[in-house]
């Protein structure tokens, strides 16, 4: 005789599966061996258990409904006192839901949305130093998925719906029961007709093929901030990749490649240039005429017997200082380092005005010096490989 399932969780024979489910929470509560070790508890709970199982699954309520017991050949888990008491149970999650009121295993149940927020896509925009210095807006062209305009994103040919999936019955998973030496396990899964969603697109839309979206290739503008650098990323909000389904786009980010420069190099916000001065502007002095990175003109002065690797700092001269929020603070500088050239090559007329110059100076046999540690003590070459010989 068929065991009648309806009445072990007191229920009527047309109650909602949600009924079902709160029948068994509440008396999963009262009998589980954890809460109510009593022998007859016990049993009273691997009942429970079985029936629970048996009605919460379409296809063996169905069987239930037409006067059978799908547990019959099964050996379920209410079929002896050796029974598991965990037999039965739809994995952790019932378990959880018994207790819990479905916050730990809950969570996951159900068909998931069709409409999934899209991903961001990232592309790379090559600019000159002058462009990063002072900003541009520049016309890109992305290819990203877009919304599909046939459909609206819903994925379905216009004049039709979504139809309720015949495998899961709308609920985005199908469930299975396996034996094992602990007893019946029953898993759930996503259903594989409908991929989790709970209904199946019957007419798909011819543009899209149902996925709610297509890819197209469009032509945006993007303002670029003034004083960006290499790697920096701009944020376009909402112009990244269109979800699946019609779901919100998520955002573009343009990324910065700052190409090389053929005279400044940059250094956060300041700038770095070098200026090759002839010995003989170095010894006697000059002004130089330098143009900037905007093309303006500063005049440098070099004074008389400027050295190698003088520094000139023109303040504020250099990128703008661009903070987190967009905003600029205040500029960088520009360093000039000058160079002195000593010339290679020279003729017999220059040869012989240098010797001049040398003799004047008592530099025909200079005996070269050597300025130890930066302390302005200066000592000839052979005095200081003895100082050395004597540490």
């Amino acid at each position: 005789m068929a065991r009648d399932y309806y009445a072990t969780l007191g229920v009527s024979k047309d109650a909602t599966p949600e009924q079902i489910k709160r029948a068994y929470r509440k008396l999963a509560r009262e009998l589980h061996p954890d809460v109510n070790p009593d022998e007859d508890a016990q049993e009273r709970f691997r009942e429970v258990t079985t029936a629970y199982e048996v009605l919460s699954d379409p296809k063996k309520r169905q069987v239930v409904d037409l006067g059978g017991d799908p547990m019959s050949n099964g050996g379920g888990a209410g079929g002896g006192m050796g029974g598991d008491p965990f037999a039965g149970f739809g994995g952790l999650g019932d378990i959880m839901d018994a207790f819990f009121g479905g916050a730990a295993g809950g969570a996951g149940r159900g068909p998931r949305s069709r409409v999934q927020p899209g991903s961001d896509a990232l592309l790379r925009l090559e600019l000159t130093l002058e462009e990063c210095a002072s900003g541009v807006n520049r016309d890109i062209t992305v290819d990203t998925a877009v919304l599909c305009d046939a459909c609206d994103g819903g994925g379905s040919r216009a004049g039709s719906a979504p139809s309720t999936c015949d495998t899961c019955g709308g609920r985005g998973e199908v469930q299975s029961v396996q034996r094992s030496f602990l007893g019946q396990v029953m898993t759930s899964r996503p259903c594989p007709v409908c991929r989790g969603f709970g209904e199946v697109i019957t007419d798909p839309c011819q543009q899209c093929g149902g996925d709610g979206r297509v890819r197209a290739r469009r032509t945006i503008t993007v303002k670029i901030p003034a004083g960006v650098g290499d790697g920096m990323r701009v944020r376009l909000a909402g112009e990244g990749e269109v979800g699946p389904g019609g779901g919100p786009a998520g955002d573009l980010f343009v990324e910065v490649e700052e190409l090389p420069h053929d005279r400044f190099t940059r250094d956060g916000a300041d700038l770095h240039c070098t200026v090759e001065v002839p010995m003989t502007a170095a010894a006697l002095g000059t002004v130089i005429t330098l143009e900037t990175l905007d093309g303006g003109r500063e005049e440098i002065t070099v004074e008389p017997g400027t050295q190698p690797g003088t520094e000139h700092v023109l303040t504020g001269r250099g990128l703008p200082k661009l903070r987190s929020n967009g905003k600029v603070s205040g500029h960088g500088d520009l360093h000039v380092h000058l160079d002195v050239v000593v010339p290679t090559k020279l003729d017999d007329q220059q040869s012989d005005l240098l010797r001049q110059l040398a003799s004047l100076r008592g530099e025909e046999q200079p005996e070269p010096t050597v300025t130890a540690n930066g302390n302005g003590q200066r000592h000839g070459l052979f005095s200081r490989f003895r100082s050395f010989g004597h540490r």
